[in-house]
């Protein structure tokens, strides 16, 4: 029986993106895609902050729950080099945009 597209096409994606832990490779494909969509949708948010100090501390608060939620995804799914390079990006963002919140939003 054929396997139908979509199973397929996780089933490639896992293979290139080192997707590899016990915990079904179809999940954490799945979880990977969804993660990596939430990262640029939230640095296209990131982009579209207009400056309005209230409103770019509610973006950076929620850029820094996205890279946290991103990161778990990340640290569970992924392995070896893309893993520590993927980590590091989003970890680096946090604590950026965490410093910057601490910085320029207390009371906001």
């Amino acid at each position: 029986m054929p396997m139908p597209r979509t199973f397929a096409f996780l089933a490639l994606l896992a293979g290139l993106t080192g997707v590899a832990h016990a915990q079904g490779e179809t999940t954490c494909a799945r979880d990977v895609l969804v993660a990596q969509s939430m990262q640029r949708q939230a640095l296209e948010q990131l982009e579209q902050a207009d400056g309005d100090g209230a409103k770019n501390c509610r973006v950076w608060r929620r850029h820094v729950e996205t890279m946290r939620r991103v990161a778990s995804v990340y640290g569970r799914c992924l392995s070896g080099s893309d893993r520590v390079e993927r980590l590091a990006q989003v970890q680096s963002s946090d604590r950026e945009f965490s410093a910057a919140i601490k910085a320029h939003c207390k009371g906001l």
